[in-house]
């Protein structure tokens, strides 16, 4: 499994079963297992035989019910759009009459409803005597008012009840929220581990897709075996080939991301080459203008927060390309 990529938080996270913490912040790189990790440590937290190991048995009632995504001592607070994509029921509150009336595209953020929900699970008594545990996942997918539902349970936690947060962005959480967690951060695994880990997993050309998922293995994978990653499959060949003119005829949305995200990439390498003769991202570590690069990379990344809703996808790939550094 992914979790065992991170071996030493795992440890790290043991360690800290003298003194928990009623709330913990898993951080790190998206596609780096900080969620695989949040969910084990949960299950073995429940797990009715865990002073047999420092692991979760997965045999006892307890870890049966939590695989299943059915113990009543856990639950995940995510965005329906997080969980659809993952492929799970999303947990939603109680709709308004208005969200009955009409179908709504999934949210990508969590609800104040799915945070204030969260009041009598955590008040009630344990079903099975131990913690009720609650995790959140991207906590920075809350709006203010959310945000603010969901510290109130941090300031004053029940007795027995426990948190564990993970965040791709700890800087967008509230400071309040920061404050109140035990930081955990989660690195970028070994990337010779990771490349194993790839290859079981059927993935062809493991190294080059964990190089321009920057050494996390999950997003790699995702890469590798999505929609999205045979978009950018053909971003790359018409970029190795020279063929700008294939690059400028994109016609749709999906295509349009992936161009913004490899010409993203494909700059942060070339400034990067040129700074630290080494790259990030598995492009070559040619020389040119870093500023001109970093500020076409930043460019990028703007548009890459553009790309699901332009107006015209074809008039749109002509812009970045055009905005690209000659030197």
């Amino acid at each position: 499994m992914v979790y065992d990529l991170q071996k030493e938080t795992w440890t790290q996270l043991i360690g800290k079963l003298d003194r928990l913490p009623h709330a913990l912040l898993l951080h790190g790189a998206p596609g780096v297992g900080k969620l695989a990790l949040a969910e084990r440590f949960a299950q073995f937290l429940l797990c009715e035989k865990r002073g047999q190991g420092s692991v979760p048995c997965g045999s006892c009632e307890a870890c049966r019910w939590f695989r299943a995504g059915s113990h009543p001592d856990a639950r995940l607070v995510e965005p329906e759009a997080t969980a659809l994509a993952l492929g799970r029921p999303a947990s939603v509150a109680e709709e308004g009459e208005e969200d009955k009336k009409e179908k709504k595209k999934p949210s990508v953020q969590i609800k104040i409803e799915q945070t204030r929900g969260l009041a009598d699970f955590l008040n009630l008594a344990s079903h099975r005597g131990g913690r009720r545990i609650v995790i959140v996942h991207p906590a920075e997918d809350m709006n203010t008012a959310t945000a603010n539902s969901l510290l109130k349970g941090l300031e004053e936690p029940p007795g027995g009840a426990m948190f564990i947060l993970v965040s791709h962005r700890p800087a967008g959480l509230l400071p309040t929220i920061r404050s109140r967690c035990v930081p955990v951060p989660v690195p970028l695994p070994d990337a010779k581990a990771s490349v194993a880990w790839l290859t079981a997993q059927g993935v062809k050309n493991p190294q080059r897709w964990l190089a321009f998922a920057g050494g996390a293995p999950l997003r790699a994978l995702d890469y590798a075996t999505g929609e999205r990653g045979e978009a950018i499959e053909r971003v790359l060949r018409a970029i190795a080939s020279g063929n700008r003119a294939a690059l400028g005829e994109i016609k749709n949305r999906e295509e349009l991301e992936a161009l913004a995200e490899v010409l993203q990439k494909m700059a942060l390498d070339r400034a990067f080459g040129s700074l630290a003769g080494r790259t990030k991202y598995g492009g070559a570590a040619v020389p040119g203008d870093p500023r001109a690069w970093l500020a076409y990379a930043r460019a990028m990344g703007r548009h890459r927060a553009l790309t699901s809703h332009p107006l015209n996808p074809k008039l749109f790939a002509g812009e970045m390309l055009a905005g690209m550094p000659t030197t």
